[in-house]
Order: structure tokens, then sequence, then C-alpha cells
């Protein structure tokens, strides 16, 4: 038989917190990303680092913040704590490696294209890996093919856009405009690829409360909750990742000693020594021409 699902058994509410989180994760990873674009110093590769993992731990607690709301009517949901870890690693190493695509390679559309699909599908991986960690009493799941396809699209093609938003634009509201495709491109990925589970049932079991997925999912979403908290932390606390460029010096100015502006030296005229008051008067007056001898 044929299990009933719903995947709002809580109303809005989870698919707005999941979509929250997951805009979190993609600003701050979207924000270290173009920051590291615009460097080479050494801690770039630690800069890329820290931009897949929040990526990815904001994909992966949307998913999960997400499942909290998925029940079978007919039987009881449950995870393997195992897969589950599982698909956060795959997804964050996925996503790593499309961005330290793009941010080493980042000039080439080939690099761009490249990177956007390794990502996306680090998301699809993650989703689906994720999944097959669910557990059912007397069930199986299975998937429509067309709609899984469709998911995996979504990934893909909204992960590359907000790639591209990230290499060709520049400042705060791009950033934005990044975090929020992306966040809507895995939230989206995620509700596609629900649509296409359908639930086999062998037997009835009796009828879920929901309560045994969420005790279950609420105490793993708390190590990735507190990472994206820290890494907030880290990145309004630099100021350079906040505005995506380096200290600008004032218009004008050169820069001196020990980085002090001041006149440029070539403009610095050296002041004569004098010995004689009188001669300093006498400099300080102006100079008049000799007489001419026909005014006499």
């Amino acid at each position: 038989m044929q299990g009933t699902i719903d995947g709002f058994s809580y109303g809005l509410v989870t698919p707005v917190v999941a979509f929250l989180m997951a805009c979190l994760g993609s600003a701050l990873g979207l924000r270290c990303t173009m920051r590291c674009l615009r460097t080479r110093r050494a801690w770039k590769p630690g800069g890329l680092a820290l931009g897949a993992a929040s990526i990815g731990s904001g994909v992966w607690t949307m998913h999960f913040i997400a499942m909290t709301g998925f029940v079978v009517i007919e039987a009881p949901v449950g995870y393997d704590r195992l897969t589950t870890f599982a698909s956060l690693v795959v997804g964050i190493l996925m996503v790593g490696v499309g961005i330290f695509i793009v941010g080493y390679r980042a000039s080439t559309p080939m690099a761009l294209l490249t990177g956007g699909t390794i990502t996306g599908l680090g998301f699809a991986t993650m989703h689906y890996l994720g999944m097959a960690g669910l557990r059912l009493d007397g069930g199986t799941i299975g998937y429509d093919t067309v709609t899984v396809a469709l998911s995996v699209l979504i990934a893909v093609i909204a992960a590359t856009g907000a790639l591209w938003v990230v290499v060709s634009r520049r400042g705060f509201l791009a950033s934005v405009a990044a975090s929020l495709v992306m966040g809507a491109a895995s939230t989206g990925m995620h509700y596609t690829a629900m649509a296409a589970v359908h639930v086999h049932l062998e037997d009835t079991v009796g009828v879920a409360t929901g309560e045994r997925a969420t005790e279950l999912l609420v105490p793993m979403l708390i190590g990735p909750a507190v990472f994206l908290l820290l890494a907030s932390v880290a990145v309004v606390v630099d100021p350079l990742l906040v505005t995506g460029g380096g200290r600008k010096r004032p218009t004008g100015s050169a820069g001196g000693p020990c980085g002090h502006s001041g006149v440029p030296a070539q403009r610095i005229r050296p002041r004569p020594a004098y010995r004689d008051p009188a001669e300093r008067t006498a400099a300080r007056s102006p100079r008049r021409s000799p007489p001419d001898l026909h005014d006499w």
C-alpha cells in the first residue's frame, strides 16, 4: 500500500526557518569567497575552506530542519546517524571543490561553469545521501526519476548563477543577492526532490506522531548551527570580509614613514639657515632693482 506523506506537519515554520538557515550559510560562504577572489595572500585557502564549510553546513542544516516537518502518517520515521553525518561531510567536500575552482580560476567561464556544477551536485548529493539515512518501519522509499532530475538541474543552475554574481559583481548588495539565490536554490531543490518521494508500506504499523524524528534531528543540528554562529562572528569582526575589499587611502595623499600621509618629498623646499637677524630681515623684504642712471 502507498503511504500518506506530509512534508509540512508544522505548517510554514519549517520551510521559512530552513530557507533562512540556507541563506545564512550561503551569505557567510559567499562573502568569504568574494573576499578571497580579490587577494593572493597566504590565508586564501583557509578563507575558501571556511566559505565551503559555511555553505555546506547551511544547506545541510536547511535540509534537516525541513525534514523535521516530514512524516509518514502510517509509519514512524527514523534516521541512521552515520549516514546522516556522512551526508554533511560529503556535501562540504563537494562544495569545497567547486568553491576552490572558482576561487583560483574564476576568470574563465569554464571554471565558473565547472565550479557551479560541482557545487550544485554537492547540494543534490547531500540531500539524497541524507535521504538514504531515512528509516521507515515496514516501508520503503521510491523516487520519480523526472522530478529527481529536475531537482538536480535546479541546484546546478542556481548555484552557478550565485557564483557568477559573486565573480562578476562586487559589494554588499551583490553578496546579499547571491546568498538569496543560493538559499532559494538549495531550498527549492529540497522541496522539489521531496515531491519525487513516494512511500510503499508492506503492512500497516500504526500512526506516527513524528516525535522520534524530531528527537534524533534536533541534537544533530546543534553542531552546524554553532559553527554558523561562530562563522558569523568571524565575518562581522573582520572588516575586510564585511566590505569585500581592502582599506583605501584618502585621495591625493601619499604614504610616508610608518604609514602617515604627508607632502611629497619633491615639493618640500629646504629653509636657508641665517646667522644674523639682519640677513633674515633682508631676505624677507622685497627685492628692488638698482636705479637707472637716466632717471636722475
